[in-house]
């Protein structure tokens, strides 16, 4: 009959695994034993944890985050007009803008304008293929107002987010 690969006198047979540290070599089993499956599970969590380290952001973003690119915060006011929409977002001290294309593709002019109350307008404006923006304005417990522009056509949310 064969030998057995995992013979418990012998070892395991075929090239002896390197010792880690912390493994024990010289004891109860040898290195077939206890150390010997401590240093294979070392090597499973060093090569494992990474891999899956890399995946959590990956799954971590929200279809939402990835359709407004650079805005973070809540959606608080969506305007729609012919060419495309102006989207305004709110988080605790800042309020962000984009406007976006409904048909994206053909490069045209985009612009989108964000103001907050006693400050200076901040703009985007350019030669765009989806999105112009985005621009952020310092809006904590102030007003603000946008504008966004897709060619010819516009739209403008009036002071909003008081």
């Amino acid at each position: 009959m064969g030998a057995n690969v995992f013979d418990r006198a012998a070892g395991p047979t075929g090239p002896a695994l390197p010792d880690g540290p912390g493994t024990a070599t010289a004891g109860p089993g040898g290195p077939g034993g206890p150390g010997g499956r401590r240093t294979r599970r070392l090597l499973v969590r060093l090569l494992v944890l990474p891999l899956l380290a890399g995946l959590v952001p990956l799954l971590a973003v929200p279809a939402a985050a990835q359709a407004a690119a650079g805005c973070s915060g809540r959606p608080a006011k969506t305007v729609e007009f012919s060419t495309g929409e102006l989207r305004v977002y709110k988080s605790r001290a800042q309020a962000c803008a984009v406007t976006v294309a409904k048909k994206p593709g053909k490069r045209r002019t985009m612009s989108v304008t964000l103001q907050a109350r006693g400050g200076r307008a901040v703009t985007d404006k350019g030669s765009y293929t989806k999105m112009a923006g985005p621009v952020t304005v310092s809006a904590l417990n102030r007003c603000v107002r946008a504008t966004g522009a897709i060619g010819r056509k516009s739209g403008s949310t009036g002071w909003i987010l008081c």
